[in-house]
């Protein structure tokens, strides 16, 4: 494991950041530590990297007990979502600046320059000055100095947060071919549910300052451990026990799903996990009647009402709205063939996830 952390707690006054969090990253991986602002991602990235001092909890990196070592002594590259070039110097000044406050001999530095200008695809703007590139430009100068050091490990905080949708779409995927090319540990903070599972091989999920879930982004989305990772993951509609009681059901089939036997207890499915049809088809579901629909591109937004007055959305492709003739205030059939139920315990929330 190149980076472990156990047991952080980080408090500012009475706002506790980061409170008892442990977890551990393999060699050569690429981990996003994701949340909604607050949660305590950048705190812990800082801690990482030696820029604030933990209250309690240890932090190793490739081995070494680092919680007490000073910055420069950890091997971290790090990169700012502000890119903090030096607006003097050049592109390849800028990513020589770390070899050479290290005294490196200036051939291996010219010859670690050129490798890395060629790897972020900077080789024809080497003479360039940050105010003559664009932000994208910058970002890839500025991992670029990050690993001309060759640090142990690589830490990201927000780097894509200052640019638009379209260079950060861009972005994400260079970065991703970069890191398999570098194959450097690194941390990454984002508050971007997509730019986490597009870029990462891990995922940390956090709220207000512990760790709610770690696994593959896939995992996550498909098997969240908590209501809160359900709701921050991606668009998802919560249903109540009464809504689901009053389902259709055939030739009294018996309900394909255990309610929630605790107070808080809660049952959610996505909008991709709703189908929608003209007519009852024996499966558990509802009738239901189009609010409104909206095409988005090749897919269509649903919102339907159900007979309890229960409003829910359904993502469905356009092609299929338009087979089945889709349009606001058309009497549907609804079912959901996914369902995320969660009862509350005075620990935890325990998930069951019911495919229909």
């Amino acid at each position: 494991m190149d980076i472990v952390v156990r047991n952080l707690s980080k408090r500012f006054g009475n706002f506790q950041a980061i409170d008892d969090v442990s977890f551990a990253i393999p060699g050569g991986q690429l981990v996003a530590l994701l949340g909604p602002s607050g949660s305590g991602k950048s705190t812990i990235l800082r801690a990482i990297a030696g820029l604030e001092t933990p209250d309690s909890g240890t932090i190793e990196l490739v081995g070494e007990e680092a919680t007490n070592l000073p910055t420069q002594k950890r091997g971290i590259g790090f990169v700012f979502q502000h890119f903090a070039l030096f607006r003097h110097m050049t592109v390849q000044q800028n990513v020589a600046f770390g070899l050479e406050i290290q005294k490196h001999p200036k051939a291996e530095v010219q010859e670690r320059v050129q490798e890395l200008l060629k790897l972020v695809q900077m080789t024809n703007f080497a003479d360039r000055y940050p105010l003559q590139l664009s932000g994208g430009q910058r970002q890839r100068v500025a991992l670029a100095r990050a690993l001309a050091p060759k640090p142990k490990v690589l830490l990201l905080d927000e780097p894509f947060g200052a640019l638009d949708a379209k260079v950060r779409d861009e972005l994400r995927v260079w970065l991703r071919r970069l890191h398999d090319e570098s194959h450097v540990t690194s941390l990454f903070v984002t508050h971007d549910q997509q730019e986490a599972f597009e870029v990462c091989d891990q995922v940390v999920v956090l709220n207000h300052g512990k760790i709610e879930q770690i696994g593959p982004p896939q995992e996550l989305y498909e098997r969240p451990a908590s209501p809160f990772v359900t709701e921050f993951l991606g668009q998802v509609n919560i249903l109540r026990p009464e809504t689901i009681l009053g389902m259709q059901l055939d030739n009294e089939r018996p309900l394909p799903v255990r309610l929630p036997g605790t107070p808080g207890g809660s049952i959610y499915v996505r909008p991709h996990d709703l189908v929608i049809s003209r007519e009852p088809n024996g499966l558990p579901g509802w009738p239901a009647r189009i609010k409104r629909l909206t095409p988005l591109g090749w897919l269509a937004r649903v919102e339907l009402i159900l007979p309890d007055s229960t409003p829910v959305h359904v993502q469905i492709t356009q092609a299929n709205s338009l087979e089945l003739g889709l349009e606001n205030g058309l009497d549907v059939y609804v079912r959901p063939r996914d369902l995320k139920v969660f009862e509350e315990s005075s620990k935890a929330a325990t998930a069951i996830n019911y495919v229909i």
